[in-house]
């Protein structure tokens, strides 16, 4: 042990600055705060967006339209996503909201519908939120029923 490698206790030193503690400590004065304006009172606090006066982004982007609040956005999933699963083995002879949470396909509170893109061979029995209308002609072609929740 020499000199160069001494170091002291673990936890025996603090690593924050002491701000405000008088001249002395080289921190005193202005406190690290600097001189004059906003930033330097106390109780200051930026607002969310502030960009120095300039006109904030959010209040440059134009807004049009129309955004309903009473939306419901539905999970779209496609017959052929569902004929790729029974191919897999993984959805058998009924497809309701417990099995395509199983298989990741959809979330507990996502509401579904099911959507026509693709063929579907198997003979399913489906319960879901919605379907469009080719979607539920191909499910009772293939011998399947499709039931709304």
């Amino acid at each position: 042990m020499s000199l160069h490698n001494l170091k002291p206790a673990a936890g025996s030193t603090k690593s924050s600055k002491r701000i405000a503690r008088g001249e002395g400590s080289g921190r005193g004065g202005t406190s690290t705060r600097g001189h004059k304006g906003a930033k330097s009172r106390s109780g200051y606090s930026r607002k969310i967006g502030f960009e120095g006066g300039q006109m904030p982004l959010q209040r440059r982007v134009p807004k049009f339209g129309f955004t309903n609040i009473n939306r419901k956005e539905y999970l779209g999933i496609n017959l052929d996503k569902l004929q790729e699963f029974v191919d897999k083995g993984r959805i058998t002879d009924t497809v309701n909201m417990d099995v395509l949470v199983e298989n990741r396909l959809a979330r507990k509170n996502d509401l579904v519908k099911i959507l026509g893109r693709g063929e579907l061979k198997a003979k399913l029995n489906i319960t879901v939120h919605k379907y469009t209308a080719t979607a539920k002609a191909a499910i009772e072609a293939a011998g399947g029923e499709a039931v709304t929740l």
